[in-house]
């Protein structure tokens, strides 16, 4: 078993695992964190990769984790979304925001979670915060849409995109969606 210091991560991010209690890398986390930090080819390209894991593995700190690190290394646009997470719940954009304040604790990186379900004065947030560019956003896709159609939102800079549960956004009916959604990325990018 590889301990989080053998996978490539940045002290910054080690610090907030360890506080976190994390100690060694799930399955999932040390198969999937060296293919994500590694996987460019000569032209800057990184290729797609899909994982699947049991609920409760450490699927979405298996994906948080290098993105964060990736993110750290610089080379992004500043005041832009650079990695967009699109998952099919409030429940789950909440949870996914609350793993990601523990392990950006000590990182430069910026977040947004943009999900329905509250009130106009939090829609008019999301729209800010989306129009002046955060490195990460946590979408649901009904929300990013909703936003897509009656703002100013750019996405033309996402270097990563990830569907969690992606399997369970297509079985409660989101492939239109998330495919309007993939139309306003570039074609260039990580998934």
């Amino acid at each position: 078993m590889k301990s989080f210091e053998e996978l490539g991560l940045n002290e910054r991010i080690l610090q907030a695992i360890g506080e976190q209690g994390y100690e060694y890398p799930m399955p999932i986390q040390e198969a999937v964190i060296p293919v994500l930090l590694g996987n460019k080819d000569e032209n800057g390209w990184q290729g797609d990769l899909v994982a699947l894991a049991q609920t409760g593995t450490g699927k979405t700190a298996a994906y948080l984790l290098p993105v964060l690190e990736l993110l750290s290394r610089g080379g992004s646009p500043e005041n832009k979304v650079n990695a967009l997470v699109l998952v099919p719940t409030r429940e789950l954009a909440q949870q996914v925001d609350q793993l990601l304040a523990g392990f950006a604790y000590y990182q430069d990186t910026t977040w947004i979670a943009i999900y329905g379900g509250n009130d106009g004065v939090a829609f008019a947030q999301q729209q800010r915060a989306l129009e002046q560019g955060g490195d990460i956003a946590i979408a649901t896709p009904g929300r990013l849409l909703s936003l897509l159609r009656h703002c100013k939102v750019d996405l033309s800079h996402v270097d990563f995109l990830i569907l969690d549960e992606a399997d369970r956004m297509l079985d409660i009916g989101f492939y239109d969606d998330i495919m309007e959604i993939i139309s306003h990325l570039p074609k260039e990018r990580q998934t």
